[in-house]
């Protein structure tokens, strides 16, 4: 018994958890992300995005124009806290050639 408590002791307490529940899995990620759908008309972009999860999302707009003279659009971080919808506006003076959402923690 004495030596049973001495090696739980000596054992790292990561190695000590997983040796316990006897599968060794570690413990899954939690699902993050909002949900974004963006429509473009003309040269203008709207993106809305819905956080179902308890995490706040930061999510920026990023839209690329079609001329090389036109400026890029990269819009600053906006906070999606949970079960929140938000709204992400861009434009460029002409075409519109993509856009998307990107995430952070």
């Amino acid at each position: 018994m004495l030596a049973a408590l001495a090696l739980l002791v000596a054992v790292p307490s990561g190695a000590a958890s997983l040796a316990a529940d006897g599968r060794g899995e570690k413990e899954k990620p939690r699902p993050f992300g909002s949900e974004c759908r963006t429509g473009i008309s003309g040269s203008n972009v709207v993106a809305y995005c819905h956080n179902p999860y308890p995490e706040t999302d930061h999510v920026r707009l990023h839209v690329e124009c079609d001329r090389w003279w036109d400026i890029d659009v990269d819009s600053a971080p906006t906070a999606a806290g949970p079960a929140e919808t938000v709204r992400l506006t861009g434009r460029c003076w002409k075409e519109v050639r993509s856009a998307w959402v990107s995430h952070e923690k």
